[in-house]
């Protein structure tokens, strides 16, 4: 099974990659700086679907965890990211099952983030199967703090002391505000974030 996720995040970074590499060929602009794909090891799929509850009905699992492989894109400006998910949604071998905007409604933490879950297809010897992904979509500033947060929860084992949960929500801020600054700069530089002449 975990076969068949590794080849749907092989799909998608394809997809992706495609999409980069015509803007920047086209239109002399690349809205995507990093592409990363990841599927659960089975340790951490039995652990998630022990804690939700569902046991190892192989079934229940692939219904119920949206997550077993993910794509993260890491893009330069805001406009970046909502551009590049419209771009992905409207391929028709895509259906977009739900979408989570921690960009316009970030979570009480500072957690900013465009999170899709997909369904696409692969093709195998077999016959074609629809595989689940999850999508997370950010800025370079909202990839750095989550990769500080993430390490800050782990070294503290989830129970991080309130002084520096404050800290973290105010780098957040900060995060947000550098965003809201650079998309600024480049779009008086070049008249919108990666206009497109052609």
């Amino acid at each position: 099974m975990l076969l068949e996720y590794k080849f749907a995040t092989r799909e998608v970074e394809t997809k992706l990659a495609v999409l980069r590499d015509e803007f920047k060929q086209l239109h002399d602009y690349n809205p995507i700086e990093h592409i990363s794909t990841r599927v659960k090891t089975i340790d951490s799929l039995l652990n998630k679907a022990e804690r939700k509850g569902v046991g190892l009905d192989l079934p229940r699992i692939r219904r119920e965890i949206t997550d077993i492989a993910g794509a993260r894109v890491t893009c330069s400006f805001v406009t970046d990211v909502y551009r590049i998910f419209d771009l992905l949604a409207a391929q028709d071998d895509i259906t977009l099952l739900e979408v989570k905007d921690y960009i316009t409604h970030p979570k009480p933490n500072g957690y900013k983030s465009l999170h899709a879950i997909i369904t696409l297809p692969i093709y195998l010897s077999s016959g074609r199967r629809d595989v689940t992904l999850e999508i997370q979509l950010r800025t370079i500033a909202m990839d750095f703090w989550a990769s500080l947060e993430h390490k800050i929860h782990y070294k503290y084992d989830g129970d991080v002391p309130s002084g520096m949960l404050a800290e973290l929500k105010d780098a957040a801020d900060t995060a947000a505000e550098l965003d809201q600054r650079m998309e600024r700069l480049h779009r008086e530089l070049h008249g919108g974030p990666g206009t497109i002449t052609a």
